[in-house]
């Protein structure tokens, strides 16, 4: 055998234990994401159920000409429902809003790993300076204090994943709405400026989940 043809059969042999090495990591990758999968499914984790319990403004509410001053500490408790499967927060914003305009900066919860069948609660303080907003909402919230009422949304913005053993999901997007009814006694000022005083949270409220 000429050394031309030992050079072309150990090349052929090589490509052959690299082909077949490829081979059984992608097989083995294959057979890992299948049981992830199979676990995954057979579990099918429920999203977290939220609840708004209370929202209590710190300071009156302050309509200007066109922005909004508010303060207000909220507070949120989260159950997760499985009892087979953990939920990592790995990131929540919470933000309140007001005719789909937000009126708070938002605040960043801490992560949290919440196990199986935990409850979890928040209260953070939310809070904003003469935040613009479009006249016709000063104006709308105007006429809610006069009607008795200001409906507001308390939201929440995030990333979690699940956690199954030592399995981690990838990461899933987490919105959640809670409608928070505030009561209102009555409000005061003059000129572009306007105080609402003596607004109270009626009554905790579920939140709508999307994951």
């Amino acid at each position: 055998m000429s050394k031309g043809e030992k050079h072309h059969r150990h090349e052929h042999h090589l490509r052959r234990c690299c082909g077949c090495l490829a081979s059984c990591l992608l097989a083995l990758v294959l057979v890992v994401a299948f049981v992830a999968l199979v676990v995954y499914l057979a579990l099918r984790p429920s999203k977290p159920s939220f609840y708004l319990q209370d929202l209590q403004l710190r300071r009156p509410i302050t309509v200007g000409d066109p922005s909004l001053s508010a303060s207000a500490q909220v507070t949120l408790a989260s159950r997760n429902p499985n009892g087979r499967v953990g939920v990592h927060y790995k990131r929540l914003d919470v933000f309140v809003t007001y005719r789909d305009q937000p009126i708070t900066a938002p605040v960043s919860l801490p992560p949290q790993y919440q196990g199986h069948r935990d409850v979890t609660v928040w209260s953070p303080v939310l809070a904003a300076e003469a935040v613009p907003v479009a006249a016709y909402v000063a104006d709308a919230m105007k006429q809610d204090v006069a009607a008795g009422f200001v409906a507001l949304q308390v939201k929440v913005d995030g990333r979690i994943k699940w956690k199954v053993g030592s399995w981690v999901s990838g990461s899933y997007h987490l919105f959640v709405s809670c409608p928070a009814m505030l009561s209102a006694a009555g409000g005061f000022g003059s000129g572009s400026n306007f105080t609402l005083s003596a607004l109270k949270f009626a009554q905790p409220t579920g939140c709508s989940v999307e994951v």
